[in-house]
């Protein structure tokens, strides 16, 4: 009896034993489907926030990246040619690489060649990594956007180079945003970055801004994500004729007031001027036979219409936006809404 105990005991552990080695054949399996990602954009305890929260990132490592010495360490990576960089490990059924590309350029400033914010030198300077031909391209493809975009006066000076080797940083950098918050965040902010991401892309952060595009109706997603256009005279706001103001329906930030608003006959909400020029981008479009002027949000980076120049007077201009890209805030709400600084236009 004691033998057939014995070897029921040993088939049962055989038994499991194989069962964990198939689930950890599993498991390796699942992670040889992840693909990677590198990026070097400046101090990297500030970038790794935004990828931790990105879906689909599997891990999100701090190090070094493209040097020629060996085992770099914090106090001579420099010297050894390296850059401060991050490395994502993510999973392509739930992100991609251009959905990673979106969140690294917005956390940088993709001018500056020199370094970022208040860390100077080469081994802060901003870098795409390419692991693959597909990667090279859609890096150069966004650096290219960004450029024809007009977010930025000056020029798009990203490095794009193919990867050659990254070592994780030291233990204590890793999620040091987690370790040491207090320190973290008064770093951040004395560095200048988050005053600039705060003016170039507004209140909310890339994360944010890609959850609400998700959200996005499909006319709306059309119009603002594909550069459509809505019908006229069967749409939201053509005919609109309440005390408010419109703002992004992505960032929600402010862009035209209904005191700037006439009926242009045209059968879409039509504007005088923008309520905060500073949101709105005036870039040059070709798509059709003659060359028009698109209106972009500049935050959202929303597609919003055209501006021509049959306006009336004094400006002479005609803003022609989409109902689908806008939100309506009503004058009795704008102080609920956070815009109380504009209930004295209808006073």
């Amino acid at each position: 009896m004691k033998l057939l105990f014995y070897f029921l005991v040993i088939m049962c552990l055989f038994i499991v034993g194989c069962g964990v080695k198939m689930e950890n054949k599993k498991e390796e399996k699942k992670d040889q489907n992840l693909e990677t990602a590198t990026f070097a954009g400046g101090c990297f305890w500030c970038i790794q926030p935004a990828f931790e929260r990105a879906a689909g990132v599997k891990s999100a490592v701090v190090g070094y990246a493209d040097g020629t010495g060996e085992n770099p360490v914090y106090e001579d990576y420099v010297q050894k040619g390296y850059v401060e960089a991050i490395q994502i490990m993510y999973d392509p059924a739930v992100t991609n690489f251009e959905t990673l590309l979106t969140i690294f350029l917005h956390q940088i400033d993709p001018t500056d060649a020199g370094g970022q914010f208040a860390d100077r030198g080469a081994g802060y300077r901003p870098l795409i990594f390419y692991h693959n031909d597909e990667q090279q391209q859609q890096a150069e493809t966004s650096k290219r956007a960004l450029q024809e975009s007009h977010q930025f006066s000056k020029p798009i000076m990203i490095e794009i180079k193919k990867y050659s080797n990254f070592f994780p940083a030291e233990q204590y950098h890793q999620e040091y945003h987690e370790k040491n918050p207090a320190r973290y965040e008064a770093y951040r902010k004395a560095s200048g970055r988050d005053e600039f991401l705060k003016k170039t892309w507004g209140t909310k952060d890339v994360i944010a801004l890609n959850d609400a595009k998700k959200n996005l109706t499909p006319l709306q997603y059309t119009v603002t994500q594909e550069n459509g256009t809505e019908k006229p005279f069967d749409n939201e706001y053509w005919n609109n004729e309440r005390p408010g103001i419109y703002v992004d329906v992505v960032s929600g930030e402010p862009l035209f007031a209904s005191v700037d608003k006439f009926n242009s006959g045209t059968g879409w909400p039509s504007f005088t001027k923008p309520l905060e020029p500073a949101s709105i981008i005036e870039k040059e479009d070709a798509s059709l036979l003659g060359t028009r002027t698109e209106v972009r949000s500049k935050h959202g980076n929303c597609h919003l219409g055209h501006v021509f120049a049959d306006g009336p007077a004094p400006m002479g201009l005609r803003y022609c936006l989409n109902s689908a890209a806008l939100r309506f805030i009503p004058q009795e709400d704008l102080e609920k809404e956070g815009f109380s600084k504009y209930k004295k236009l209808f006073e």
